[in-house]
């Protein structure tokens, strides 16, 4: 797929996604969804880790609704399940760690893309707003789903509700995201956490993200039980027998992600 509405590039086993419509604040169309989603498709295969983050002064504003026409007919129902759904769940289910650089306002559907991400890591000048309710909606792009599960449900219904920004501080202390760090910083700081995610153990990370992702449906005998059989194969690994061969050396692990 020829990308538009994002850059895409792979560089020392790091995929990274920008949101590349920065004149309306990297807002969301269908081909930018389509995109996004097949960025998060090659970006599986071709890293270690995929980062993805915003052109601009925004992370993404939700739903494109400059065009009055087009937004007057729009189908919400069949836009969210024939195209936000193939997206999120691209993101969800990418066999890599995923990192949501948030470099400003994330707002709407552009708040829960973010939190669709394994780990979120935002500028604190960056703010997240479940806008939803300002035009008649309730929250969509899996945020009935993720906030919940984050924050916890009076947290959850308050932002639905109120539709009040949360600022990356607030989003830090409640549980929505990894952490906040100062704008100076802050482009660093996610090239080194992306860069030790990428020289890390990736078959025990796609299976980490398995378990802690099932354990929100299953009763403890079952997550036990999903906990006994992917421990099973990363034993299997070359990586934990690098990681215990390093251990017992007293060196740095070098790891493949095998």
């Amino acid at each position: 797929m020829i990308y538009e509405t994002i850059n895409y590039a792979v560089r020392d086993d790091v995929a990274t996604i920008t949101l590349n419509r920065p004149d309306v604040m990297n807002a969301l169309n269908t081909q930018m969804r389509a995109e996004i989603a097949d960025a998060f498709g090659a970006g599986g295969r071709e890293a270690r880790v995929v980062v993805m983050t915003g052109e601009g002064r925004a992370f993404c504003s939700g739903q494109d609704l400059g065009d009055r026409e087009t937004a007057a007919n729009l189908d919400l129902e069949r836009v969210l399940r024939d195209e936000y759904v193939p997206m999120l769940k691209a993101i969800y289910d990418c066999p890599v760690p995923t990192i949501c650089a948030v470099n400003g306002a994330a707002a709407g559907a552009g708040a829960n893309l973010a939190l669709a991400a394994d780990v979120v890591i935002a500028t604190e000048s960056a703010f997240f707003m479940q806008a939803f309710t300002k035009i008649g909606l309730i929250p969509d792009a899996g945020g009935t789903w993720f906030l919940p599960r984050q924050i916890g449900l009076a947290k959850a219904m308050g932002a639905a509700l109120f539709a009040e920004k949360v600022t990356a501080m607030q989003a830090d202390q409640w549980g929505m995201i990894w952490e906040a760090v100062p704008d100076a910083t802050f482009r660093d700081h996610v090239a080194q956490r992306a860069a030790s995610l990428a020289q890390g153990p990736t078959a025990a990370y796609a299976r980490v993200k398995q378990a802690l992702y099932a354990a929100t449906d299953n009763t403890l005998e079952e997550q036990l039980a999903v906990e006994s059989r992917l421990q099973g194969e990363c034993g299997k690994t070359r990586d934990f027998k690098e990681g215990v061969v390093a251990f017992m050396e007293k060196r740095p692990a070098v790891y493949e992600g095998r």
